[in-house]
């Protein structure tokens, strides 16, 4: 199958290439970039920082001019022969693997942030799913991604003159935006085909290019759609229950068939949340065809190469539907996977038998998948409790939810400065590396340095921040004098903290907010002064968010702070990278754990920012006392009102006696020491260690080869490991019920202890099973012991019986271990894949 793109427009031959560049997303990641289309249009790429729509609406004789430029086709050729060289050059994945070791890598997700001219995401999901493709774009990772074209895509904020916050909905028109339609081998348009209730629908596919990986959209805007249909992918998050399952058949079922089509058979498919979970039924239906399977065992070859990545830190979280949604789009489905309505229900369910109970996305994903992960250390934690329901009788610590912690696209994220500092210390090809040398290299620059950075980065973001808010009130009807004020909000020279999120109550966005005159003071005081950007959008039916950005443009028209306090409306990748540019302090406030991770604080520490944050997501692991400040005692509250009041408290005290003092004690060369002592062990300690670098080699390295090679070993020789494990899970649960362990014994001898224990197996294999003690952790944050028994004389007994014993050193007392048994085969992972197990009486 072959791909092929087109700009429509016919370019001089001066600029050639032009239209290559404009496609690849992968120049959101270059600062030489955005100066070569401000060149060509400044007002439009202010506007728009789309390449696309610039190089397909300037004139002719624009056109033209640009040709005769000999500076600036020197700038297109420099740009052209970047790329060339970044596609050229070998990579990570071609130092660290062979060549097909991994295969292909299917990356699944609702939602992409990769620059402002491809509009189709609403936040930090989005923001994270484009990162982690620019990073595998950057190592080599053989990966595609599968999401939806969005005609709408997410609301864009405005406010009123009272502060209520207004959605507008801007029509994402595709001839404007950095897709191209995929074409098959006779030129036609690919489309593929999802059956809904009575019908089916057409899905067109597009693609977009970023660096080495194409992100394949689905669009259902098919003039051959039902009207309905057709506005299946009008937008993000958008309309109730009905609308949402509908997108999400479209992404999983019709998202694997687009692959399917094109030819691309992928070993890993990495689930980008639980949105994606309909993916894990397509897949097994092709592989039952295939390997002539049945379904069970279908989804048990698949599942091993099938990785599931939840980003919720509550169960409320997660996508549920009612069974009889379920029914009415996935019935006739279930029938052609050989299943009855009610077996496709129990995958979605906790208890199988509650027939009355929701449909969990995260749940199917789950079940459909050999591994799955949390986005830090303390969300893995609480997934697994979230998910323990799913293993009863297996302790918390072995439910298997491992972590992955997010990271951030280094380079996207840069200040233009900052870039030329850190290739300065570290070489040009720091992020696309294993960065092993890049704290001890970075140590070498100067304080001097450091500071200046932070100087210019704060600069431009008052710069910018003026001329935003000065367009911003004259929106509104603002008169000339109250817009040429705006031209003096802020100060250049002021500890500008930064406050930038979704406006939801779990966040708590307001905790500054609890004592406004306290906060009024802290900005205005005239020695020491403070300045604040804000910006977030709160979901358009969510009414108590939109009170909090209400109550934020209500003190912001208090006299005394409008010089020092400004709200930026509809925050995006743009304002995005403004304010984590240029702020010096990131504030943070969610209740702990609610945060699964964030990304936003990461993204500050490649320009110098410094972090002050609730000790939860990613800070709860990246906080010492030498990179920030933290908030909070690492404890879980709730929604406790009084705990809130504690913690605002904390957090003004915090800023008044440690943030603003460090800040502004200068030595007599006017430099911040104890300032920039936190930025050197924040930009050196943190930067690499909350990269998209790491996170995707940590992937890399801990699930998709593995994910890839158990995948092969099922697939292998028609199926016959996966029947194999089939018929070895059946004789498992068969005999399970009769296991038992009897007359546990504990014997000590001078500093030690033998266990044993009579085991009885019914008639199961002994080297089917492990009988082992299991002990928690004895500490915080260790794992919890586990320690083999050896098998010893056979048991008279009418079905297979052994003794098993073990001797250890009485480190503990040894009634702080149990005696378990756990079914064993080699290639199931427990208890992922069977929950089987027996404990002691």
């Amino acid at each position: 199958m072959s791909i092929q793109r087109f700009l429509p427009r016919q370019l001089p031959s001066e600029l050639k290439g032009l239209s290559e560049l404009a496609f690849d997303l992968r120049w959101n990641a270059r600062h030489s970039a955005p100066a070569l289309w401000r060149a060509v249009d400044p007002a439009l790429w202010e506007a728009t920082e789309n390449p696309v729509l610039i190089a397909e609406s300037i004139s002719r004789a624009r056109l033209e001019a640009l040709a005769a430029d000999s500076d600036f086709t020197d700038a297109l050729r420099a740009e052209l022969e970047a790329r060339a060289r970044y596609l050229q050059v070998p990579t990570w994945t071609d130092h660290a693997f062979d060549s097909d070791a991994l295969g292909q890598i299917a990356y699944f997700s609702m939602e992409y942030g990769i620059a402002e001219a491809l509009p189709i995401y609403s936040g930090g999901l989005g923001l994270l799913a484009g990162d982690h493709l620019k990073a595998a774009s950057d190592l080599g990772l053989p990966l595609v991604a599968v999401g939806l074209l969005y005609q709408q895509g997410y609301f864009r904020q405005s406010l009123d003159a009272e502060g209520t916050q207004l959605a507008a909905y801007p029509f994402n028109d595709p001839l404007w935006l950095p897709v191209t339609p995929v074409r098959d081998s006779a030129g036609e348009w690919l489309c593929v085909e999802i059956e809904l209730p009575g019908h089916s629908a057409y899905l067109r596919a597009w693609q977009a290019q970023v660096g080495r990986v194409s992100l394949y959209l689905l669009d259902s805007n098919d003039p051959r759609n039902d009207p309905r249909d057709r506005g299946i992918t009008a937008e993000l998050y958008g309309g109730g229950p009905e609308q949402r399952i509908r997108q999400e058949l479209v992404l999983g079922i019709g998202g694997w068939r687009l692959l399917e089509t094109l030819g691309l058979r992928c070993e890993v498919l990495h689930l980008n949340e639980g949105h994606a979970a309909f993916a894990v039924l397509e897949r097994a239906r092709v592989a039952m065809a295939e390997a002539g399977l049945d379904f069970a065992a279908a989804l048990r070859l698949t599942r091993a190469g099938n990785l599931f990545t939840t980003h919720t830190p509550v169960p409320a979280g997660f996508d549920r539907f009612e069974p009889r949604l379920i029914g009415q789009y996935l019935g006739d489905y279930a029938e052609t996977l050989g299943l009855k309505l009610a077996e496709l229900l129990a995958l979605g369910r906790i208890d199988p038998a509650d027939s009355d109970a929701p449909f969990n996305m995260a749940l199917l994903a789950l079940r459909g998948s050999g591994a799955a992960n949390g986005v830090s250390r303390l969300h893995g934690e609480v997934s697994r409790r979230i998910f323990a329901p799913l293993f009863p009788g297996v302790p918390l610590g072995e439910v298997p939810i491992g972590s992955v912690t997010n990271g951030v696209h280094v380079p996207s994220w840069a200040s233009e400065a900052a870039d030329r500092l850190w290739t300065e210390a570290c070489g040009e090809a720091l992020w696309r590396g294993d960065l092993a040398t890049l704290e001890s290299d970075f140590r070498g620059l100067e304080d001097k340095s450091l500071w200046s950075l932070r100087g210019a980065a704060r600069k431009r973001l008052v710069t910018w921040v003026r001329n935003r808010h000065q367009h911003q009130i004259a929106v509104r009807g603002a008169s000339s004098e109250q817009i040429d004020a705006q031209a003096q909000v802020l100060d250049p020279d002021s500890l500008t903290l930064g406050f930038a999120r979704r406006f939801a109550t779990y966040k708590r966005p307001n905790l500054l907010l609890t004592d406004p005159d306290r906060l009024e003071h802290l900005l205005t005081e005239p020695r020491r002064p403070v300045q604040i950007v804000i910006a977030g959008k709160a979901h358009p039916r969510d009414e108590g968010g939109k009170e909090l950005v209400r109550a934020w443009s209500t003190f912001l028209r208090r006299p005394a702070v409008r010089q020092r306090a400004v709200f930026v409306e509809d925050y995006d990748m743009t304002v995005a990278k403004q304010l984590v540019q240029g702020v010096d302090l990131w504030i943070n406030t969610p209740r702990r754990p609610w945060e699964a991770s964030g990304t936003s604080g990461m993204k500050v520490l490649v320009s110098g920012g410094l972090n002050l944050s609730e000790l939860d997501g990613w800070w709860a692991e990246a906080f010492q006392p030498e990179v920030g400040w933290a908030l909070g005692d690492g404890a879980e509250h709730g929604e406790d009102p009084e705990w809130d009041r504690i913690e605002a408290e904390a957090l003004y005290r915090l800023l008044e006696q440690e943030v603003v003092p460090t800040f502004y004690d200068r030595d007599a060369e006017g430099l911040p020491q104890a300032w920039l002592a936190r930025m050197r062990e924040s930009m050196a300690r943190l930067t690499g260690c909350f990269s998209t670098n790491r996170m995707v080699r940590e992937y890399t390295e801990t699930y998709y080869l593995a994910a890839a090679n158990a995948y092969r070993a099922r697939r292998a020789h028609g199926g016959k490991l996966t029947r194999e494990i089939q018929d070895w899970l059946a004789l498992s649960y068969q005999h399970w019920g009769q296991v038992r362990i009897v007359e546990t014994r504990r014997e000590q001898s001078g500093d030690g202890v033998r266990i044993s224990a009579q085991v009885y197996l019914d008639d199961l294999d002994p080297d089917s099973i492990r009988v082992e003690l299991y002990a928690d952790p004895a500490t915080q944050g260790r794992d919890p012991e586990r320690i083999p028994l050896r098998r010893g004389r056979a048991l008279p007994a009418a079905g297979v019986a052994y003794e098993y014993e073990v001797d250890i050193p009485l480190q503990r007392p040894a009634e702080h271990y149990s005696v378990r048994v756990l079914p064993f085969h080699p290639e199931v992972r427990w208890p992922l894949e069977t929950g089987l197990i027996c404990w002691e009486r």
